[in-house]
């Protein structure tokens, strides 16, 4: 029974009764006797107890509902509200989960097309900058070499600065480059990939290794791509704000078949900060290959970051 019929119900029953008693033994005298006084009072606190009584447990259903809309997360998917209750409280929260499969299905159809076309725009501003600004860079360069074999001994030198602050506006054009598009990937494959990884972000200050497990199964080109871009963006949240010494990419097997990577760092961990754009991009990229993440305190401080990606045909599905 719904909880209005319910809640008809009772009162029907309740006042049903009182009139009943007030035809037959129940009277009620001018002035109002306290016995018959009580008799009422006593109906009406009846009443209102049983009425709280039955919308306090008709409603707990509503409540957990409410709370679940109140968490609800759509970078991190799979929790729904349990169903329970009278008909229309249980209907309710089907719908709600239903509506919530829907909404996560849309958000990983558009989070996949906007990161494709994000990848695509990477690689051209790669392409340009290697091949537009490398090559001007490149014949600047070559002209600065030429200009200071002909300048006289005072002018020598400070076309040699030239040349060298010219060489490392090259490198570093290079090397922005080398990120925007992991030529490294294509090229050589994820672990090459990784490894050149952790050498680019190795510094005085923090050095960066990598531990690839053996036997490892092959990856799609699209999963490869999040591995990687995750791998990137937990080292780049590393050196700039963990102030760690050291941190470690692991990449090894998972417990269902898949892969499992871990960025693993000893500095002072998220503490109570929220989440940035760098991690819920993270948790985009995971959902694009049905990948959960995870952010969590390490063993010996710092942060643990994984990505557990299941095995290739449940992430096709």
């Amino acid at each position: 029974m719904s909880l209005y019929g319910r809640i008809l119900l009772l009162n029907a029953a309740v006042l049903v009764v009182a009139v009943l008693l007030l035809l037959g033994p129940v009277t009620v005298s001018t002035p109002v006797l306290p016995r018959e006084a009580m008799v009422l009072g006593a109906g009406l606190v009846a009443m209102l107890v049983a009425n709280a009584v039955l919308l306090r447990i008709g409603l707990v259903p509503l409540r957990r509902l409410a709370r679940a809309m109140g968490t609800v997360d759509l970078l991190r998917p799979g929790d729904r509200a349990a169903v329970s209750g009278p008909g229309e409280m249980a209907e309710l929260t089907r719908t709600f989960n239903l509506m919530l499969d829907r909404l996560e299905a849309e958000r990983a159809t558009s989070s996949a097309r906007v990161l494709s076309a994000q990848e695509a725009e990477r690689q051209r501003i790669a392409r340009e900058l290697h091949d537009e600004v490398g090559q001007t860079l490149t014949a600047v360069l070559l002209q600065l070499k030429h200009a200071a074999d002909q300048a006289p001994a005072g002018l020598r030198e400070d076309l040699r600065q030239a040349q060298e602050t010219t060489r490392s506006g090259l490198d570093e054009i290079r090397r922005i480059a080398r990120r925007l598009r992991p030529g490294v990937l294509e090229e050589l494959g994820l672990h090459s990939a990784l490894r050149s990884l952790a050498t680019e972000f190795t510094t005085p200050s923090l050095s960066a290794r990598t531990h690839i497990g053996p036997g490892l199964p092959s990856q799609s080109d699209e999963t490869e791509l999040v591995l990687y871009r995750v791998a990137q963006e937990g080292l780049t949240n590393i050196a700039r704000h963990a102030r760690a010494r050291t941190a470690e990419v692991q990449l090894t097997c998972g417990a269902d078949g898949g892969v499992d990577l871990l960025i693993r760092d000893d500095g002072r961990g998220t503490g109570d900060a929220s989440e940035g754009a760098g991690i819920r991009g993270m948790r985009e990229r995971a959902l694009l290959v049905g990948a959960a993440l995870s952010i969590r305190p390490g063993p010996s401080g710092g942060t643990d970051v994984r990505l557990e990606v299941p095995k290739a045909e449940k992430a096709d599905r």
